[in-house]
């Protein structure tokens, strides 16, 4: 097992990073506030993991919450669910809440911690790629609206994140490809070291080599731990974050919830935004060809759907929660590594991605 930590003083929180952990009687028991925890997960995950973490947390008297899979399932009346079963179990402030799988998960689990009377402690254990290497940590949750998704949500850390790798040996193929998405984007925003070490590494990634994977986990979640901890609300730097994430939702919208996973609609995105960045006279062909291939490669799309006009793209673009005073708000990148924030984006380059960039059938 490794250990990171989310520096953010009296709120900071470890990262447990290792295989088997969810068999660690003790890892998550020293992390619960109170006598009761409330286990979040789904119907694809409470067959697979959440007997034995029960048994773990026995002590506590576990009550359980089970969801439907889906992002479609990611709304405020699926998130009733939860709050009916903390009341019905006469839950009080000192219940921990504990995140049980993927991103949905945690955004729903995390977001029903926050408000649950005024806000009681969470924990997360993350079960899928994405959520192991991104939005388990740094506290952000919420669900999703039918005019923008995660539009309303609160920032809520966790007291831990307790990350076992063996739990990726269930994952889908391409819940593991939409992963890989948000680990290149590290290396895109502010890591060349680390891009050039993913195109040398992902055939071993998507064969899931243990030790490549962990290793991807754990760099992945050490960028995010110190852009977090240096601004753990999103008032600067940590809206580099979002690089192809603008993008990205307006496809996971426009496309209906759970059409698209969010891993692809955000690779999508980041190549648009390096084909966006080409255009400004930033990028070189050659690095968005470089980009391109490697997101070819983690087997991930990398055109956006023809179903979504520009017209609509920039239509739900402008409701992302990213728009600031009306207008769009991009990520781009000025080099490989050195990623910057755009608020004035020149109107017809923008369009000519969006229209450059669909997909022709």
């Amino acid at each position: 097992m490794q250990e990171l930590q989310v520096e953010l003083g009296a709120r900071s929180y470890p990262i447990y990073v290792g295989p088997g952990l969810l068999g660690q009687v003790d890892l998550v028991n020293r992390h619960v506030s109170g006598s009761r925890v409330a286990i979040v997960t789904n119907e694809t995950i409470a067959p697979l993991y959440l007997a034995q973490l029960k048994a773990q947390l026995a002590r506590f008297r576990p009550i359980e919450v089970v969801l439907p899979d889906g992002e479609q399932y990611k709304t405020l009346k699926v998130l009733d669910h939860i709050f009916t079963a903390l009341l019905e179990a006469h839950c009080d402030r000192r219940t921990t809440v504990i995140a049980l799988g993927g991103g949905v998960v945690g955004d729903m689990a995390g977001f029903a911690a926050a408000v649950y009377q005024r806000g009681i402690s969470f924990i997360q254990v993350p079960t899928t790629l994405l959520s192991q290497v991104d939005s388990s940590v740094g506290g952000k949750t919420g669900v999703n609206h039918l005019l923008g998704k995660n539009m309303i949500g609160a920032f809520h850390q966790p007291r831990a994140v307790v990350i076992d790798t063996d739990t990726l040996a269930t994952l889908p193929d391409r819940e593991l490809s939409a992963g890989l998405a948000e680990v290149i984007k590290y290396g895109l925003i502010r890591d060349p070291e680390y891009l050039l070490w993913l195109e040398r590494n992902t055939d071993r990634l998507l064969a899931r080599d243990s030790a490549t994977l962990t290793e991807a986990i754990i760099r992945s979640c050490r960028h995010k731990a110190e852009v977090v901890a240096a601004d753990e609300t999103e008032t600067g730097q940590r809206a580099l974050l979002n690089l192809g994430h603008t993008f990205g939702h307006a496809i996971e919208t426009g496309m209906g919830y759970g059409a698209w996973l969010h891993g692809e609609a955000v690779a999508v995105g980041m190549v648009m935004a390096a084909d966006l960045s080409h255009r400004l006279g930033w990028l070189s062909g050659h690095d968005v060809a470089r980009i391109e291939a490697l997101v070819r490669c983690a087997r991930l799309p990398v055109r956006a759907p023809s179903a979504i006009s520009p017209a609509r793209f920039l239509e739900l673009m402008s409701v992302d929660k990213k728009a600031i005073n009306g207008h769009i708000r991009l990520i781009l990148l000025k080099a490989i590594g050195q990623a910057v924030i755009v608020d004035d984006c020149p109107s017809a380059a923008l369009e000519a991605t969006l229209t450059a960039m669909r997909d022709p059938v």
